[in-house]
């Protein structure tokens, strides 16, 4: 725990909470339930080791800070996530209420441990060191085989080296689950469209061959569908899904639906995970007004992600 200042608020609780999640406790010292509430949090950052930060602003000497958090009544705690108040509550709550709410937001033991070997692998795929980054997740998944998050990472490492086989191999356990996450679907999709540009002999048309013809049939679904796999091959997944906006548009149901299906598999592998504390609203369950939650302006991946699903939904009505 420690006292933050309006000179020390934007290392201490917007820069931290960008890596560890930071709980800001607003108090006064005239204010009896503050007094029980804190050494109930000071326990709770104890026992949770280092999963959360907890601070602490005295709103009688921080009035600015006070007032930029909407803070009507006291105590009141605030979560911020990557620099966002995410949730809060107000008054003097148990230990046990304050793990709860603690607990909605913040990663599991096992979900850090599964965060930090994403990181190291990460790191190591930056530095071009792939054959580290392969161990990594491999000593991962040997470790937990049911490290989900780790298997994806591989999965994902294994296409982007062409290893297609061992790719398709790793994901076949996650493909026969009932049902299949739609993330490792999402990968069976690229998979394909690899698999085809390397197994069919249109994998190596040039994409004019198959503008031509579907100049002469705007109906021919096939030469179309070819197309976006190829497209998907070469990383041109915008106009892949333009390709099969096209078919589903026609025809929603024809071939089984799979530009429908590979549409979505494409969504899925260009959408970023979500953290926990991503899916909060503006106001807290306690009804705590999140200041700055409606300024947070959509990136540009995002917009065009939201855009093509906003597309899809009008094809399909």
């Amino acid at each position: 725990m420690m006292d933050v200042t309006i000179q020390n608020f934007e290392a201490e609780v917007i820069e931290a909470s960008m890596t560890t999640p930071v709980l800001v406790d607003f108090w006064a010292p005239w204010c009896a339930p503050c007094k029980s509430l804190g050494p109930v949090l000071e326990k709770v950052e104890t026992a949770y080791e280092g999963r959360f930060k907890l601070v602490k602003i005295n709103s009688d000497d921080e009035q600015q800070l006070a007032q930029a958090f909407g803070i009507k009544s006291l105590p009141t705690c605030v979560l911020l996530v990557n620099g966002q108040p995410v949730d809060g509550f107000m008054g003097a709550l148990p230990e046990g209420q304050v793990k709860q709410f603690l607990d909605k937001h913040l990663l599991a033991e096992n979900e850090l441990q599964a965060q930090a070997v994403a990181q190291v692998a990460q790191e190591q795929l930056q530095a071009g060191d792939a054959d580290s980054a392969r161990a990594t997740l491999e000593q991962a998944l040997a470790t937990d085989p049911g490290n989900d998050d780790a298997c994806f990472d591989l999965v994902k490492l294994l296409i982007g080296e062409g290893e297609l086989a061992e790719a398709t191999a790793l994901l076949a356990p996650a493909m026969a689950r009932i049902p299949v996450p739609l993330r490792f679907e999402a990968q069976t999709q690229w998979l394909k469209a690899l698999e085809f540009v390397t197994t069919d002999p249109r994998g190596q048309w040039d994409l004019d061959q198959f503008d031509a013809l579907i100049a002469q049939n705007k109906r021919d679904f096939e030469a179309r569908f070819a197309k976006s796999r190829l497209l998907i091959a070469i990383g041109q997944w915008e106009a892949a899904m333009d390709e099969l906006l096209e078919i589903i548009m026609r025809d929603k149901k024809w071939d089984n639906e799979t530009p429908r299906k590979t549409f979505v598999a494409l969504l899925e592998l260009m959408t970023p995970p979500k953290s926990k504390a991503q899916t909060a609203t503006g106001k807290s369950a306690g009804g705590i007004e999140l200041m700055g939650k409606a300024a947070m302006q959509e990136d540009p991946l995002q917009a065009m992600i939201s855009s093509y699903r906003r597309k899809l939904s009008m094809a399909l009505n």
